[in-house]
């Protein structure tokens, strides 16, 4: 009976491999390995205990190298570096290998983290990204972004990097030749993966599509060996949802498509969208747990972008051992979404897109404000009364409306107890506009809360 149950389940495999198209040599990118042989251990446990589980790797064209499809996001990592260690311990134990940081994450204090916690282990049991984050002005020039890059590979404590990103390209060309083209950074950058100093180089991309458009145009120029881009099943077709329009996007259906048509593999950010689907409305999530009652929604969310064949890794920034727990399991090994899943999630992405939620991810990238505003915190707010329907109010002669009103004013003061970070404090400065990778019109939002609080 075991054996014909074994025969079965492999069948079962081989039946999803076929309808997502996977060829030969793409089936061996999706198999499960052990991970760093048959007796893993857990250093968090300290049990000595053999890791059940398996997580599911991906191949990277060109070297060959198994990363884990589960990518380990360092940007909102605790500040301390005992527990750092703790989450690091159980993603290696657990398979994970590929470890995400910037220097502008938590003002440099992520790559320090990252280091001490990575170099605890030998070089070739990990892979670490890092980025040029040269986004201010200050540090376009050739020697401040040498030194950025330099000071990279001191608090990471390594002599090479695996994956190293151009930062968040999408500000338009004027800043791609600025930070990267005329000041000689990018020539720098390809003789260092040349010189074996930079292992594979991509870059990641928020914003204008045209400074996507083009660098991918140059492949044959520069090589790209990844892009890392955000994707998730509602930014497939609705990326541009609520930014006002101030800059060409594009949806990840698009960048997804033509990375693949170059060649190139992807590495998914915001596959979570900043934790929005943790917080979907609840008549939304009822829809999936009708399906597949046991799962969270972040697990759906993984589970279709890992559908993907040309994903390399798919990053989550995780700074609880729950979510990590979690998120190891899904991918231990990934279960493919069914075709009547995609369908699922799509009418559920078209659903979402009919809310009129805020698309911040919690990145806090405009912050600080020069005022004071807490900007992501206002954009929670806002988008949980959403979900939870207090907003938007309705006609000011409605039966509830006063009630609803309340509801959200009485709210708002709960989550943003200090005056100061309120919305009414902006003062359309207009800073946070370039910071914003999801291109959000800041002060036009601020202004919509500000009027909602005022309508009486």
């Amino acid at each position: 009976m075991k054996e014909t149950n074994d025969k079965m389940n492999d069948m079962s495999r081989r039946e999803f491999l076929r309808r997502l198209g996977l060829g030969a040599g793409s089936a061996m990118a999706m198999m499960a390995f052990e991970p760093f042989g048959a007796m893993a251990k857990s250093k968090q446990t300290g049990e000595g205990e053999k890791d059940d589980v398996r997580m599911t790797y991906r191949v990277q064209h060109g070297s060959g190298e198994q990363i884990s499809l589960l990518g380990f996001g360092m940007m909102r990592l605790p500040n301390d570096q005992e527990e750092t260690n703790r989450l690091v311990d159980y993603a290696i134990a657990h398979g994970v290998n590929y470890f995400d940081t910037a220097p502008m994450y938590m003002g440099g204090q992520s790559e320090v983290l990252t280091g001490n916690a990575l170099s605890r282990y030998p070089r070739d049991k990990y892979y670490v990204a890092t980025k040029m984050s040269n986004q201010n002005r200050r540090s376009w020039s050739f020697d401040a972004s040498r030194r950025m890059y330099e000071t990279s590979m001191e608090r990471l404590k390594v002599d090479y990097i695996d994956y190293y990103l151009l930062h968040s390209i999408g500000g338009g060309m004027d800043s791609l030749r600025g930070r990267f083209l005329d000041n000689g950074v990018l020539d720098f950058l390809l003789k260092e993966r040349e010189a074996g100093h930079i292992k594979h180089l991509g870059f990641s991309y928020h914003g204008d599509v045209r400074d996507f458009d083009w660098l991918l145009d140059h492949q044959d120029e520069y090589h790209w060996d990844f892009v890392q881009i955000q994707m998730n099943f509602l930014d497939w077709r609705h990326a541009s949802l609520n930014k006002g329009g101030w800059k060409k996007d594009a949806d990840a259906e698009y960048l997804y498509s033509k990375c693949e048509k170059t060649g190139v593999q992807c590495v998914v950010m915001e596959p979570l969208r900043g934790g929005a689907f943790g917080r979907m409305a609840s008549e939304l999530t009822s829809q999936l747990k009708a399906v597949r009652p046991d799962d969270s929604t972040a697990r759906w969310a993984f589970r279709w972008v890992g559908s993907f064949n040309n994903i390399l890794t798919t990053l989550s920034g995780m700074n609880r051992m729950d979510h990590l727990e979690d998120n190891v399991k899904t991918f231990s090994p990934l279960d493919p979404c069914t075709d009547a899943e995609n369908k699922l999630l799509a009418s559920i992405a078209d659903q979402m897109a009919g809310f009129p939620t805020i698309p911040c991810t919690t990145c806090a990238y405009c912050m600080p404000c020069p005022y004071g505003v807490n900007i992501p915190g206002n954009f929670a707010y806002y988008n949980e009364a959403v979900n939870d329907h207090v907003l938007p109010l309705p006609d000011k002669g409605a039966a509830d409306y006063a009630s609803r009103k309340q509801q959200f004013e009485d709210g708002y003061r709960k989550a943003l107890p200090e005056e100061k970070e309120w919305a009414s404090k902006c003062q359309d400065c207009e800073v946070c506009l370039s910071k914003c990778p999801q291109q959000i019109r800041i002060p036009n939002q601020m202004a919509r809360i500000v009027e909602t609080l005022r309508r009486r």
